[in-house]
């Protein structure tokens, strides 16, 4: 299976060849290495590991821990790569602009894979809200516009007004990365971890909040008008309430994953 590290460690010649050299030692065939910062002496990457289905991944863990400076800050699993240099980004905005009437849902489902995500949603917010009027706690009001596999019915409730890109958390646990689309109170929201996630799933981090708010502005751009289009109207009037009925579009599975680094 792919196993996901971000992993904190020494931005010194050598620390690097050190965590490659421990997660070799310990078993685990490294596939990807994404560099998410490097601030104060200190790097912060996410590696993705092929690993054995049924090794413990406490092997892992010990394994990083015995390392000076290092820290493993998130370990979760993983669907896919999700390089930001791979050019899928652009590959999934070019499925966009060739089918635009799917547009919306062809990139909420791609989103969980592309952010090593659980799920993903958009929803449309009030346009108190859109047009950065009154704030609110939670958006009860919202309605799913559509709704990746594993999305749940009722997403969590956070205060994500003033609308800007950023990442935030739940009350449960769950980690969320929120990026409006600029259009009609529309939001793209990814989240991962929580009860019904991977438990060790870290929250976003700001290179990804800002990868996930180029996507939406890209998409945005490609589907213009279209965002505007039939099913997109205020809430209460189309789509499903966040507080009420399941979101009735898109391939929205309520179905959960129990947490199986533990």
């Amino acid at each position: 299976m792919l196993l996901r590290l971000r992993v904190a460690l020494p931005d010194r010649p050598g620390s690097l060849g050190q965590v490659a050299r421990t997660l070799g030692v310990v078993g685990a065939d490294i596939v990807s290495v994404v560099v998410l910062e490097r601030v104060g002496g200190r790097a912060v990457d996410d590696f993705t590991v092929v690993w054995p289905a049924s090794a413990a991944v406490d092997r892992v863990l010990t394994g990083l821990a015995a390392i000076p400076g290092v820290r493993v800050d998130g370990v979760w699993r993983g669907t896919e790569l999700s390089e930001p240099s791979s050019g899928r980004e652009v590959a999934l905005i070019g499925q966009v602009a060739a089918n635009p009437g799917h547009g919306l849902a062809t990139v909420v489902d791609a989103a969980p894979a592309l952010f090593g995500a659980d799920w993903a949603v958009a929803i449309q917010v009030g346009s108190d809200w859109a047009g950065g009027g009154a704030r609110a706690q939670a958006w009860s009001g919202s309605s799913v516009i559509c709704a990746s596999w594993r999305a749940p019915d009722v997403p969590p409730q956070v205060d994500i007004a003033p609308l800007r890109p950023r990442a935030l958390s739940a009350a449960d646990g769950v980690h969320l990365a929120v990026a409006p689309f600029q259009r009609e109170g529309l939001v793209l929201v990814v989240g991962r971890g929580g009860a019904d996630g991977d438990a060790g799933a870290p929250p976003f981090h700001g290179s990804e909040v800002e990868r996930l708010a180029q996507l939406v502005g890209a998409t945005a751009l490609v589907l213009g008008e279209r965002l505007a289009g039939p099913g997109l109207a205020e809430p209460g009037e189309a789509g499903g309430s966040v507080a009420g009925a399941p979101a009735p579009a898109g391939t929205n599975g309520s179905s959960s994953a129990p947490s199986w680094a533990a």
